[in-house]
C-alpha cells in the first residue's frame, strides 16, 4: 500500500514517463551571455536572415522566447553556428529593447496588430503624382502611425513629369515636414537617388507606399548592387502589381544609413492607434489641451484648441490638419 504524509520517501512518488525523459522542468533561462549581437534583416517562414558582424546568418527563434517574435530592424542575441556556411542554422535567443515600433491592422476592426518594422526612426511615404493618383487618406493614415510610433514622416514624391506636386503639397503644407519631388528621368539618371539620400543620413528609414508608386524602383536606386524585382502599373486601372513580398533592410553604400524596404500596402489600418497619442506631433498644440475636457477628440465644441488657435499661438492650418489626420482614425480609407 502507498504511503503518504509524513512517512513518505522518494519510493513512493510516481515519476510520470515522457518521451523527452524525466529531467525536471525549470523556470530559469539561460543568460546566453556568450551570444553575439546581430540585426535582422528580412524574415522569411520562420527563417530570419540576420547581420552578425560582417556576415549574414540564417537562424530561427528559439523555443525559450515563447510567443515573441522577431522582426526585421530588430537587434538580437544569437547562440549556435555563426559562420554563415550554407545549410548551417542559428538561433535567436534574445530580442532586445526596442527603441520604435511601427505597427499596422488589416482594417480599423481588425484588433489583430502587424509589427512592420522595428527601431527606425524616420517613415518615407512614396506616393506617384500621377499613373497611379495620389490617395490622400493612406498618406494620412501613414502619417497618423508614424506619429503614433514616434517616427519623422519623409514624404517622396515620383513622377512629377507627369502631374505638378503642388496640389498635393498644399494639403501638407502645414505639418511642416520634409519631402523630395521626383522624375522618372532623375531615377534613371540618380539625381532623384542623391537627392533622397541626403535626407537617409545617418538613419534608419523605413518605406511604405502602395504598388505602382515606385517605391522599390526607388529602393533599387538607392542601393544599386541589391536590386529588387519591379512590376508595371496597369494604364487601364492604373494599379501595380505588389513586388515585395518581405520587408527587407538593406545598407546605403558608404554605410551612412539603412533603408528598409516593405511590401506594397492597399491599407492601413489604424486599429491600434490611440489619438491621444498623435497629438505628440504637434508640440504648437500641444500646450493648449491643458484646458480641454476630459478625454477630449480635439474636435468638440469645448476643445480649447480653438482657443488657444484664436489667441494667435498656433496657425488654424495646423489645427486643421490635426483634426483631418484624428478623424482618418475613424474613418475608412474607401469613405
Amino acid at each position: 500500500m502507498r504511503r503518504y504524509g509524513k512517512h513518505t520517501d522518494e519510493d513512493d512518488v510516481r515519476v510520470r514517463p515522457n518521451r523527452k525523459g524525466n529531467r525536471p522542468r525549470t523556470s530559469i533561462r539561460p543568460k546566453h551571455e556568450d551570444a553575439a549581437e546581430g540585426l535582422v534583416l528580412t524574415v522569411d517562414r520562420g527563417r530570419l536572415t540576420v547581420l552578425v558582424e560582417d556576415r549574414t546568418i540564417v537562424a530561427m527563434k528559439a523555443r525559450e522566447l515563447g510567443r515573441k517574435s522577431a522582426v526585421v530592424g530588430d537587434r538580437v542575441a544569437v547562440v549556435g553556428d555563426l559562420s554563415g556556411a550554407k545549410d548551417t542554422l542559428a538561433r535567436i535567443v534574445r530580442v532586445e529593447e526596442r527603441s520604435s515600433v511601427l505597427r499596422r491592422t488589416a482594417d480599423d476592426d481588425d484588433p489583430y496588430e502587424r509589427v512592420v518594422v522595428a527601431n527606425a526612426d524616420q517613415l518615407a511615404i512614396v506616393t506617384a503624382l500621377a499613373n497611379p493618383e495620389p490617395r490622400p487618406r493612406l498618406i494620412d493614415r501613414c502619417l497618423v502611425a508614424a506619429y503614433d510610433a514616434g517616427l519623422e514622416p519623409l514624404l517622396v514624391l515620383t513622377k512629377s513629369d507627369l502631374a505638378s506636386a503642388e496640389t498635393l503639397m498644399e494639403s501638407y503644407g502645414s505639418l511642416g515636414m520634409p519631402y523630395v519631388v521626383t522624375n522618372r528621368e532623375e531615377l534613371a539618371n540618380g539625381d532623384a537617388a542623391d537627392r533622397v539620400r541626403e535626407r537617409l543620413t545617418g538613419r534608419v528609414t523605413a518605406f511604405v507606399g502602395h504598388s505602382g508608386v515606385g517605391k522599390t524602383t526607388l529602393v533599387n536606386a538607392l542601393v544599386p548592387d541589391r536590386q529588387r524585382a519591379t512590376g508595371h502599373v496597369n494604364r487601364v486601372t492604373g494599379r501595380g502589381r505588389h513586388t515585395t513580398t518581405s520587408a527587407l533592410a538593406l545598407p546605403l553604400p558608404d554605410g551612412s544609413g539603412w533603408v528598409i524596404d516593405t511590401p506594397g500596402v492597399r491599407s492601413f489600418g489604424l486599429n491600434h492607434v490611440d489619438p491621444a497619442r498623435v497629438i505628440h506631433a504637434f508640440p504648437d498644440l500641444e500646450p493648449g489641451t491643458e484646458g480641454c475636457p476630459r478625454a477630449c477628440s480635439h474636435d468638440e465644441q469645448d476643445c480649447a484648441l480653438d482657443q488657444w488657435v484664436a489667441d494667435g499661438h498656433a496657425d488654424p492650418q495646423r489645427l486643421y490638419s490635426l483634426r483631418r489626420l484624428l478623424a482618418t482614425r475613424e474613418r475608412r480609407e474607401g469613405d
